[in-house]
């Protein structure tokens, strides 16, 4: 995925600008973010300040790991079962 070339307080501030009622279209333009991006950032950022949206992403990523450990060890135990059934 490609990186964001927007750091976690510029997002912030964008969205701030938002929520202090410029309208979309016009923080859209002079940022040159689509209306979508923007829109992304608020379901997923708004109210958060930057420190908080930082460690929102270390814990997605965290989870991301996880779910992949859990995803093989998972298929490590169905081959392992499968194994003992076919000796027994």
């Amino acid at each position: 995925m490609k990186a964001s070339k927007f750091t976690d307080a510029q997002k912030a501030f964008i969205l701030k600008q938002g929520s202090d009622g410029i309208p979309v279209a016009d923080i859209c333009r002079r940022t040159g973010i689509s209306q979508a991006t923007y829109f992304n950032w608020k379901k997923k950022y708004d109210g958060l300040l930057p420190d908080e949206m930082r460690r929102l992403k270390q814990l997605e990523d965290e989870n991301t790991k996880l779910r992949k450990v859990v995803a093989d060890l998972s298929l490590d135990k169905a081959m392992l079962q499968d194994a003992l059934r076919r000796k027994l």
